[in-house]
């Protein structure tokens, strides 16, 4: 069942709905990707038809933000609950790690992926690293080849909005992964490079308030959350 929040339709689901859909595309055949947009990207594909597409096209697309939530509460078309990116991809490695399945980790800067997946070995004994890849290239093919040649059965493709979701969408007929998710900057947090908001921000749902406090740069893209309350308030006044 999905949901619609300003021309972005949403799975609706829980978290252990996504991590259950993301198993079953996982032992599915073929490549399939997964996205996990928040107000940004929902903002961002207003301006810009690639991202939308690329958006539509994924099999899994999870509301990574509570402003998505309150959007489609406004717009009484509701979803379940926030499903954050980085929680999800970490609750699939879990499943994956019980029957020694496969992840990629592909992005960020240089070093950080190779820590995130000793971080990730750590905590989840059984997982297989099939390889890691930071995130500053110039041309697709050695990286497609060196993640076909590693045969992911899941592969985290954190680049950030939109050049990850751009990059799923045009090499999915490339790719021999199973499935592919794109989360951000989810790898700086694995790495233990960034810090993440503790419990008591999360669970008051000022995840998005921590981070200005910590990176002050971001203040100009936490603008685009009041510019994506206002479009959903314009469209229940308009109701279309």
């Amino acid at each position: 069942m999905k949901s619609e929040v300003l021309h972005v339709e949403f799975d609706n689901v829980t978290m252990e709905e996504a991590v259950d859909r993301a198993i079953e595309l996982i032992n599915e055949d073929g490549f399939k990707y997964a996205v996990t947009p928040n107000p940004e990207i929902v903002w961002l594909c207003r301006k810009d038809e690639e991202l939308r597409e690329a958006v539509s096209s994924a099999a899994l697309v999870i509301p990574d933000g509570i402003g998505v939530i309150y959007g489609a509460k406004m717009l009484k078309r509701p979803l379940k609950e926030k499903v954050p990116g980085a929680d999800f991809a970490e609750r699939v490695i879990s499943a994956l790690a019980a029957e020694h399945k496969s992840v990629f980790l592909f992005g960020a800067k240089p070093g950080v992926a190779e820590l995130a997946a000793e971080k990730l070995s750590e905590k989840y004994p059984g997982i297989v690293i099939a390889g890691t890849n930071d995130g500053y290239f110039s041309d697709d093919e050695p990286i497609i080849d060196k993640i076909n040649a590693a045969k992911p059965d899941l592969l985290l493709v954190c680049l950030g909005a939109p050049k990850q979701e751009k990059w799923m969408k045009k090499n999915a007929d490339k790719l021999s992964a199973k499935l592919a998710i794109g989360l951000g900057g989810s790898l700086d947090v694995y790495a233990g490079v960034v810090e993440r908001a503790p419990e008591k921000w999360q669970k008051m749902n000022l995840e998005w308030l921590y981070r200005i406090v910590k990176q002050p740069k971001r203040i100009g893209r936490a603008m685009r959350l009041p510019a994506f309350m206002l479009a959903v308030l314009g469209e229940r006044i308009s109701g279309k």
